[in-house]
């Protein structure tokens, strides 16, 4: 199966979730973004790798580097492959005398070891389809719309009073604006009116 590479574009604090940022994912050839909500520390072991900061003492994830380069064990690639219920699941692909495996893992600890490996990070198309967002406006013939202006969801959230033409345009807004933890809840609200019909 065709997989697409990503690079992380940037990070940027949740106003809405205390303590929450949301980590930007971007195709490396395209527009299209992956905003992944993640808490505190894992936005804080990102931005330590980012900015190749080295503790006194060594955090959870050059821990796992250490230990794994003492045992022979590489991460050759991050793969994002599911995005159920509003959550991004990744594995590692690991090789250790070029023997292969894989190991589950949260996407943020996924994202924050490949910055210490050094390796890709790869996503499957239907997962940019379902979950990204596209930077650059888009012309209204492009989006297309197969709903109803008027539908509603039934249980009661932030957005229940709002029409899902409204949604669309304040998820456009809220990428314009970049912040990315309001698109991200949009895009999940979208997606889930869409799944009702």
């Amino acid at each position: 199966m065709d997989k697409i590479l990503l690079e992380i574009v940037g990070m940027s604090y949740s106003h809405s979730q205390s303590g929450a940022y949301a980590l930007i994912l971007g195709e490396v050839d395209g527009r299209r973004r992956l905003p992944i909500i993640i808490g505190g520390f894992e936005a804080q072991a990102i931005a330590l790798g980012l900015e190749k900061m080295q503790p006194v003492r060594p955090m959870t994830h050059d821990l796992i580097k250490n230990f794994a380069d003492h045992y022979g064990v590489t991460i050759t690639e991050i793969l994002i492959h599911k995005f159920q219920e509003g959550v991004f699941h990744a594995m590692l692909v690991c090789s250790r005398d070029g023997q292969a495996s894989y190991i589950d893992a949260r996407t943020s600890d996924a994202v924050a070891l490949s910055i210490r490996f050094q390796c890709p990070i790869y996503t499957y198309p239907a997962i940019l389809e379902e979950a990204g967002i596209i930077m650059e406006n888009e012309s209204e013939d492009d989006s297309e719309t197969h709903l109803p202006t008027d539908i509603k969801v039934s249980s009661e959230n932030e957005f229940s009073d709002y029409l899902s033409a409204e949604l669309e345009d304040m998820l456009q807004k809220a990428v314009e604006n970049e912040d990315y933890e309001l698109a991200s809840r949009l895009r999940d609200e979208i997606k889930k009116r869409k799944d009702l019909i």
